[in-house]
């Protein structure tokens, strides 16, 4: 879905000037099929769905998503903690933190977002992504904490309990993805401090790509051994490559 978004952008189908032209292309008849809620109050959904980007494009907009993503946010974080809650009653709260902060962090945002095909209905402008994926990935998961504060306002409670049921919290259920440590540095960092082994040191091998498409190449060294690779668009998603790598090499020679 992403790739074939970009796809699209570098054709110039997002690329849009005017206000009555974006608008358009939000349709709601089909956005209230996907959300499956009767949207009475369209003000709501073109805020949420207007990434700050397009502010720029359009004096018409004067305001972005950004105070109903920070609503979406509250209301996502408070209903992941009830069910959570609810599910897992013998766990204690460190338990319920750590897996109520995996089902809503920005990958899992951005997957929900990709299989809805959210992206097909926001506004922004696609110098902004600048034909990468993780910018789409961005704008995505914000704009679906946006939507949910739409959804909130404009629909209630149940309604948007029923949303982040069906595209958020069920689908991380049942994939289990919510049970999957993402956290590679904070594991590698657990496992060398439990073996004695020297605090891990990322360094930055190289650096390439314009200012707006950088790649990072990042080494994690262990002992004076460059025990993992990895590569990101910043050095964060980057270390966190080069950690996954070294915990895998780790597993393989444990396994030996």
């Amino acid at each position: 879905m992403f790739l074939d978004v970009l796809k699209k952008i570098r054709a110039g189908i997002f690329s849009s000037h005017s206000k009555s032209t974006e608008t358009k292309e939000i349709n709601f008849k089909r956005l209230s099929s996907l959300l499956k809620i009767q949207i009475k109050n369209q003000a709501y959904f073109i805020k949420s769905l207007t990434h700050k980007s397009y502010i720029d494009l359009n004096s018409n907009f004067t305001k972005s998503n950004e105070r109903l993503e920070f609503l979406g946010d509250s209301i996502l974080g408070f209903i992941v903690a009830e069910i959570l809650f609810e599910k897992f009653p013998d766990k204690d709260e460190g338990f319920l933190t750590k897996y109520r902060a995996r089902i809503v962090d920005k990958p899992a945002l951005a997957k929900a977002a990709e299989e809805m095909g959210l992206i097909e209905f926001i506004l922004f402008d696609r110098r902004f992504v600048r034909g990468s994926s993780e910018g789409i990935k961005t704008i995505s998961s914000d704009c679906l904490e946006a939507l949910i504060g739409a959804i909130y306002l404009d629909s209630g409670f149940e309604d948007v309990q029923n949303f982040i049921l069906r595209w958020i919290i069920n689908p991380s259920f049942k994939t289990k993805e919510f049970q999957v440590d993402r956290n590679y540095k904070g594991r590698l960092l657990e496992f060398t401090h439990a073996n004695h082994y020297s605090t891990p040191i990322y360094k930055v091998a190289d650096e390439s790509g314009p200012d707006h498409d950088k790649q990072f190449e990042v080494e994690v060294i262990i002992n004076n051994e460059i025990m993992g690779k990895g590569k990101g668009h910043n050095k964060k998603s980057a270390e966190q490559e080069a950690a996954k790598s070294a915990l895998i090499k780790i597993e393989e020679v444990n396994q030996n």
